[in-house]
């Protein structure tokens, strides 16, 4: 089996390895007592390996032993071995808190070891469900209730990996920390789908599957269409781990043909076909293969200078758009879209690890001009990392 190679990754010959990543916490934890000071403050972005786990797993922690959180929802896909966010989920409700834990048990080869923390919870007293035996949840959801003062305040993570801190070391994720009523209420709807109170259909905010996310991201798309036949113009960037499902190709095509620039950031598997006169020469694909693995989700729409930006959990293939539980949050905060508008930019920018996708399917690396310097995409968004510290 390939995989054991993967044990060569754990030989310590440090010339061989690359050097340690510096992480960091996020610049609105600092002089900020607890999270939840932080997070009221304003939206919070974070961006995995550059940001430390340790940012969600303090939350967790805090809330964990503060006295005024009331409940902790969240859900669990895969958790890695010896899981800290376990132990703080059984701490919480040896506390006294009402937490409720969403596993699923058919993540792919993590069957056993979710089962053991699914008992393990449950000897804690935590609640837990195992949601639809159709429908497998693949969305990154942690919803904290807290009292404060006369009021009640609902603090939400909405993820695109999962709350594993090994993985947040390997792979590139995104997580977005809010209090926004409107997320909020979302999330809380959400868990009471999960757990079977709600049949839940409509939807402030987020976008879900398989309720709403497919429409909602072929009526994103549509309207950008709309938009660019009145002013020429339109711009889609969408990066994601794989894009294979039909329908939103041929929106993408469409969008193509309107004149609307497609810029794809697709680390695996694509169907779609860029470079095709009158059908998607307005569509690039680019892949990159990197230090770490590609696994955040940003889906990107000018909307007439709108720019609408959503991160969440679900790749565009049918088994996420229709066969799995899926949430994809908006960000709103304009600080925060910059943010990841740069990222975006660098990465669409990279010289180094990208491949281009070809017409004809093949991958070839991307050129630089003559004179023009590397830019390696992981390696610069470290470095401007470091530097925020």
């Amino acid at each position: 089996n390939i995989s054991d190679f993967m044990q060569l990754a754990s030989i310590d010959i440090p010339q061989l390895r690359d050097a340690p990543i510096v992480q960091r916490m996020p610049s609105e934890y600092r002089d900020k007592d607890s999270t939840f000071e932080a997070i009221k403050a304003g939206d919070i972005l974070l961006h995995h390996p550059f940001h430390a786990f340790d940012a969600v797993l303090d939350l967790i922690n805090e809330a964990a032993n503060d006295p005024d959180v009331l409940a902790i929802k969240q859900t669990l896909y895969r958790v890695g071995p010896n899981s800290l966010i376990v132990k703080a989920l059984a701490e919480a409700a040896g506390n006294g808190k009402l937490v409720t834990a969403l596993v699923e048990l058919k993540a792919r080869f993590d069957e056993e070891n979710n089962i053991i923390w699914a008992k393990e919870l449950e000897r804690a007293g935590v609640h837990v469900v195992y949601g639809f035996p159709n429908l497998k949840t693949h969305c990154k959801s942690l919803l904290i209730i807290r009292r404060e003062g006369k009021e009640i305040r609902r603090y939400v993570h909405i993820g695109t990996g999962n709350y594993n801190p090994v993985t947040s070391k390997l792979y590139t994720d995104m997580g977005l920390l809010t209090c926004d009523e409107d997320l909020a209420a979302d999330t809380s709807e959400l868990f009471n789908y999960l757990t079977g109170f709600s049949k839940q259909t409509k939807w402030r905010k987020l976008l879900i599957a398989p309720v709403s996310l497919r429409t909602g991201f072929l009526e994103a798309i549509e309207k950008e269409i709309a938009l660019a036949q009145e002013s020429k113009t339109g711009h889609i960037i969408a990066k994601m781990n794989s894009l294979v499902d039909p329908e939103m190709i041929k929106a993408l095509y469409r969008a193509s043909q309107a004149g609307i620039k497609v810029q794809l950031n697709i680390r695996g598997i694509c169907c779609l076909r860029p470079g095709l006169e009158g059908l998607s020469e307005n569509i690039s694909v680019h892949s990159i293969v990197g230090r770490f693995l590609e696994h955040s989700r940003v889906f990107y729409f000018k909307h007439a200078g709108e720019n609408n930006i959503y991160i969440g959990s679900a790749d565009w293939m049918p088994r996420n758009l229709d066969r799995r539980i899926e949430a994809i949050a908006p960000v709103e905060n304009p600080k925060l879209k910059r943010k990841i508008m740069q990222i975006l930019d660098v990465l669409l920018r990279d010289n180094v690890k990208t491949r281009v996708l070809q017409s004809d399917g093949e991958y070839i690396y991307k050129k630089r001009t003559r004179g023009q310097r590397k830019l390696n995409a992981q390696e610069r968004l470290l470095e401007l990392s470091v530097r925020r510290l």
